[in-house]
C-alpha cells in the first residue's frame, strides 16, 4: 500500500500533478491485483517464482514513489517520499536474505515494511487531503500498520503462510482504485470549471 503532499496553490490542485497521481493510482491498482493473484498461486512454498514476486513488489513501490516524487512539485513536502523509497529499497534487500530462512522471516520483513509504509502513507494522505480522494489512502495506511503488526505475529505461528500478504496487496489495490476514481472526478470537475471560465 504506500505514496507526496498537499499544496495550497491552484496549479498543484488542478494541474498535471493530480492527473499523474490519479494515473499512478490506477497503475498501482492493476499491479496489486495481478501480483496478489500470482502470489496466491505460489504462496505455499518459497521457490524461484515466489522469490521473484516478493522482490518485485517493494521494487515496484520504490518506482511508484519516484514517480510520485517527480510529480509532487516544489511546493509540496517530499520527506515522506524519501522515507518510503528508502524503506522499499531496504525491504527488497531484506526479503532477498529472508527467503533463504523461510516463510516466518519473510513475514517479519514484510510486516515491518507494511508498518513503515502504512505510517508514511497515512502522513502523506493527511498532508495532501485537499487534493481529494485521500480518505481511502488514510484508511489504507492505517490498515497497513495493523496488517504489518499481524504479519509479525503470524510469523511465530506453526501454519505461517504467504497467502495473507496476497490479500493485503489486493486490499491495498482496491484503496488505490477508490482514490484514483475520486481524483478522476476532481480533475473532471476542474476541467469543466476551466471550460466555463
Amino acid at each position: 500500500m504506500s505514496t507526496s503532499v498537499a499544496t495550497t496553490t491552484a496549479p498543484d490542485t488542478t494541474g498535471g500533478s493530480i492527473r499523474t497521481l490519479r494515473n499512478l493510482y490506477y497503475v498501482r491498482f492493476g499491479f496489486a491485483i495481478a501480483w496478489a493473484v500470482s502470489m496466491m498461486v505460489v504462496a505455499e512454498t518459497i521457490d524461484a517464482g515466489t522469490v521473484v514476486l516478493l522482490v518485485i513488489y517493494p521494487l515496484f513501490d520504490l518506482a511508484a514513489a519516484v514517480v510520485d516524487f517527480r510529480s509532487a512539485g516544489a511546493t509540496r513536502a517530499r520527506a515522506p517520499l524519501y522515507i518510503n523509497m528508502g524503506s522499499s529499497l531496504l525491504t527488497t534487500v531484506g526479503l532477498g536474505f529472508a527467503v533463504g530462512s523461510g516463510i516466518p522471516d519473510v513475514l517479519r520483513v514484510w510486516g515491518f515494511w507494511a508498518i513503515t509504509a502504512g505510517l508514511v502513507q497515512l502522513i502523506v494522505a493527511v498532508l495532501r487531503y485537499r487534493l481529494g480522494g485521500q480518505w481511502a489512502m488514510i484508511l489504507s495506511g492505517g490498515i497497513s500498520v495493523l496488517a504489518g503488526s499481524s504479519f509479525v505475529l503470524m510469523a511465530g505461528a506453526a501454519d505461517a503462510s504467504l497467502t495473507t500478504i496476497a490479500g493485503y496487496a489486493a486490499l491495498g489495490g482496491v484503496f488505490f482504485l477508490i482514490s484514483a476514481i475520486r481524483l478522476h472526478r476532481t480533475t473532471a470537475k476542474a476541467a469543466d470549471h476551466s471550460a466555463i471560465a
